[in-house]
């Protein structure tokens, strides 16, 4: 671990108490083992309950969040690493990159995949693909850093942008990420407006780091899984819990609701 990242104990409650809004990815974040563990729908309640708001900050594609923003007691969700949010139910996703013609945009995101598949045969698009608008995944079984460069590397050079989680890799457009999509929500899309000070961002994995920017988001926490990554990452978050994966978060839940 980064000698300059706290453990969540010994962050400042000053800096927490001034916490009204909380921005998190999902996947290794939220999940334990890849679902929703029991306790995590009881910790959004009494977030929501206690004046807190959350969003969900995820790579997952518009068709899986489109319904996490419908069902869970949450003020939305931001799908596809930046790409669109999901706030009322009976409102359409907001596409917040600009992407001038999505049929012919999807055209060349899977032409792209192809290019990669000539390097690498063994790359499996994800089951959630066909539910995508903005940007094409596939799945991550643990892929060399070497491999993850050269990925990048190829989907450059067809004028798209590459990230990864623990679970896919994606293929986006260019400045597509989770930093410039939440700062976009939190400017134009949320009825309440935030200082940056009273926003924390959680997350776990390499698509998150734009998350722990500390020029951009002043506080930042990773569960405990995140380092496995640091190596890989140029932003660092401030502080990380005790406890892995959906653990973790509510490890911080309860820091914030002072349980």
């Amino acid at each position: 671990m980064s000698n300059s990242i706290l453990p969540l104990a010994d962050l400042s409650s000053e800096k927490l108490n001034l916490i009204k809004l909380i921005a998190t990815d999902m996947d290794g974040t939220l999940t334990v083992n890849g679902k929703f563990p029991s306790m995590l729908s009881q910790a959004l309640w009494d977030l929501q309950t206690s004046g807190f708001s959350v969003v969900i900050v995820t790579g997952r594609s518009a068709g899986w969040v489109s319904g996490l923003a419908h069902y869970l007691p949450i003020q939305g969700a931001i799908a596809e690493n930046g790409g669109l949010f999901f706030h009322k139910p009976d409102i359409p996703g907001k596409v917040l990159s600009d992407i001038p013609g999505l049929k012919d945009h999807r055209a060349h995101l899977a032409h792209t995949f192809r290019q990669l598949q000539t390097h690498f045969p063994h790359l499996r698009t994800t089951a959630d693909n066909a539910f995508r608008i903005t940007d094409w995944t596939f799945d991550n079984p643990d892929f060399d850093p070497l491999d993850l460069d050269q990925m990048a590397h190829l989907c450059a050079t067809e004028g798209f942008d590459f990230t990864y989680s623990t679970v896919q890799c994606h293929i986006k457009p260019q400045g597509q990420n989770k930093q410039a999509g939440l700062l976009d929500v939190l400017e134009q899309h949320l009825p309440e407006q935030y200082d940056l000070h009273q926003i924390l961002t959680v997350g776990d994995s390499p698509n998150d780091q734009d998350l722990f920017d500390p020029q951009v988001f002043p506080l930042s926490i990773g569960v405990a899984n995140i380092s496995h990554y640091l190596d890989h990452l140029n932003y660092h978050p401030q502080a990380i819990t005790k406890e892995a994966e959906g653990s973790g978060f509510i490890e911080i839940t309860r820091r914030l609701l002072k349980q």
